[in-house]
């Protein structure tokens, strides 16, 4: 997929459709943020590769303000076969992947609104040391998800999988899909350098 200024995507040109999600980002229900996902065109695997940075979509869902609030920086595709799906800004800016094993995110669907505090946020920074890995912790697949074939990120410990769509060829969304979380957590990605610079 390479999207270019002027073609339609979903209906919308591509610039309409960038401002669509900065409005969406500010927040809006899942319905919405669903009806746009569902609009934008499939990713291929090869294409993922590089670095990115996250946002969440907030819908009203236990993960709204929860990634952020631990100082989540994104992910990083190595390749297709090695993946960080975890990446968070530690100390000096430093930029640390975490092992998504040793973070109870089934605790945080069950009751994520009570992780959004300063507590937390110091908790966290505290056992970032603790939660580190240098080892990849996923891979990149194509799934299909709600009835499109596209890169998804499957997690290796977690029964997790992020599945992916494009806005343009440096700005995706991702729809996670939990086992045992009612509706998909929906999240925004922009690659650190841009396609045309690598």
């Amino acid at each position: 997929h390479r999207a270019f200024p002027g073609c339609r995507i979903g209906g919308m040109t591509a610039p309409d459709t960038a401002a669509e999600l900065a409005r969406l980002e500010r927040g809006c229900s899942l319905t919405e943020a669903l009806a746009f996902y569902d609009s934008l065109a499939p990713v291929g695997v090869e294409t993922m590769v590089g670095a990115w940075r996250g946002a969440g979509i907030p819908t009203g869902g236990p993960f709204d303000g929860l990634l952020e609030n631990v100082g989540w920086h994104g992910k990083r595709f190595e390749s297709i076969e090695s993946v960080h799906p975890l990446v968070f800004a530690g100390a000096g800016g430093r930029l640390v992947s975490v092992d998504p094993g040793r973070v109870p995110l089934g605790l945080a669907a069950r009751h994520g609104p009570r992780f959004t505090g300063r507590a937390t946020a110091i908790a966290f920074r505290m056992l970032l040391p603790l939660l580190a890995t240098r080892r990849p912790r996923a891979r990149l697949r194509p799934v299909e998800f709600r009835g499109v074939v596209s890169a998804a990120m499957v997690y290796d410990q977690l029964p997790i999988v992020d599945a992916f769509r494009a806005v343009d060829d440096d700005t995706l969304v991702g729809a996670m899909d939990l086992r045992g979380l009612a509706e998909p957590y929906l999240f925004s990605l922009r690659r650190e350098r841009p396609a045309s610079a690598l």
